[in-house]
C-alpha cells in the first residue's frame, strides 16, 4: 500500500430563486443535484463566495476570515506540512504515546521493534510509513486512540463484522485516511475551490479539532464500507475512494453544521 506526498469562517448562505440563477456568473449546467457552480468569486481581501447547486436550488456561501480565524487555518496548514522526524524528541514522545494509548500496560521495547507490526505498520520502524502524510497522521491516530478509545480498539482488533482473510493494516490505513482528507479539503490552495472546503472552514471556526474529528469519522466510514463490500486488501483504494465520496455527501447535507452533525458520526462509540 503506497502513499505519495504530493479561526473559523463567518458564513452567510443565500438561496437564489430559479429566476436569478442565470445571473450567477459562475453557474454551469449540470445534471447533478450537488455541484459547485464554477470557480469561487473573490470579493476583496479575504472574502470569497462559492455558488452551489443543492436539491434543485442555488446557494451561495461567503466566507470572510477574521485574523483569529485565519490563524486557526494557518495552524492547521502548518500541521499538514510537518514531516515526521525520528530524531526529534517531541516526535519520539508522540510515537511512544501512541503505543501507550493503543496497548495500555504493554511495554514498548523500542521505537524500532517488531512490536510495531502488531499495530499494522509495514515494518519494524513506523517512522518510514509517515512519509505520505507527515506528522499530522500520527497526531490523528493519537487523537483517535485517546478520544474514542472503544472505537479505536474495535478497528485495531478487527472486532466488528465478518472480516476478510486478507485485512487492511490498521496503522498504514490510518495514514492513508489522513492523506485522503488532506486532498479532499484542499486546504493548501490559496483560494477555496470547492463547497466542501468552504463548509469545513466553517466547522473549523467552531472547533479547532474539526480535522481530527473528521478523521475519526472517516476511519469508521472506511471500515464500514470495507465490511459492506466484503473487501480484501487489494480493494483498499476503491474503498478509500467511496469513503471520500460518502464524507463529501454528508458534509454537504443541509443540517450538517458541525462534524458531530454528520450521520456517520454516530458510528463512533
Amino acid at each position: 500500500m503506497s502513499l505519495e506526498r504530493t479561526q473559523g469562517s463567518c458564513v452567510a448562505i443565500r438561496t437564489l430563486s430559479p429566476s436569478s440563477v442565470s445571473r450567477c456568473p459562475h453557474a454551469s449546467a449540470s445534471s447533478s443535484d450537488d455541484v459547485t457552480c464554477g470557480t469561487p468569486t473573490w470579493i476583496g481581501r479575504g472574502l470569497t463566495c462559492v455558488c452551489f447547486k443543492r436539491k434543485g436550488t442555488y446557494e451561495r456561501i461567503c466566507i470572510n476570515l477574521t485574523p483569529h480565524q485565519e490563524e486557526r487555518l494557518r495552524r492547521l496548514r502548518h500541521r499538514m506540512k510537518v514531516y515526521f522526524d525520528a530524531s526529534r524528541p517531541d516526535h519520539q514522545e508522540a510515537l511512544r504515546a501512541l503505543w501507550s494509548a493503543t496497548y495500555p500496560g504493554q511495554e514498548l521495547h523500542g521505537l524500532i521493534s517488531e512490536q510495531w507490526k502488531e499495530m499494522g505498520w509495514q515494518g519494524r520502524d513506523p517512522s518510514t510509513d509517515f512519509r505520505g502524510a507527515g506528522f499530522i497522521s500520527l497526531e490523528n491516530l493519537l487523537f483517535f486512540a485517546k478520544t474514542f478509545s472503544i472505537s479505536f480498539q474495535l478497528l485495531l482488533k478487527k472486532q466488528r463484522g465478518k472480516r476478510a482473510a486478507w485485512e487492511y493494516p490498521f496503522a498504514v490505513a490510518g495514514v492513508n485516511i489522513t492523506f485522503m482528507i488532506m486532498q479532499m479539503l484542499d486546504l493548501d490552495a490559496s483560494k477555496p475551490r470547492t463547497f466542501v472546503r468552504a463548509v469545513f472552514l466553517q466547522m473549523l471556526s467552531e472547533n479547532e479539532w474539526a480535522f481530527d474529528l473528521l478523521y475519526c469519522v472517516a476511519f469508521m466510514v472506511m471500515d464500514k464500507q470495507w465490511l459492506d463490500r466484503n473487501a480484501t486488501y487489494m480493494e483498499f483504494n476503491d474503498v478509500l475512494k467511496s469513503t471520500r465520496a460518502q464524507l463529501e455527501k454528508e458534509l454537504l447535507m443541509d443540517d450538517v453544521l458541525r462534524i458531530e452533525d454528520m450521520p456517520s458520526y454516530g458510528l463512533l462509540c
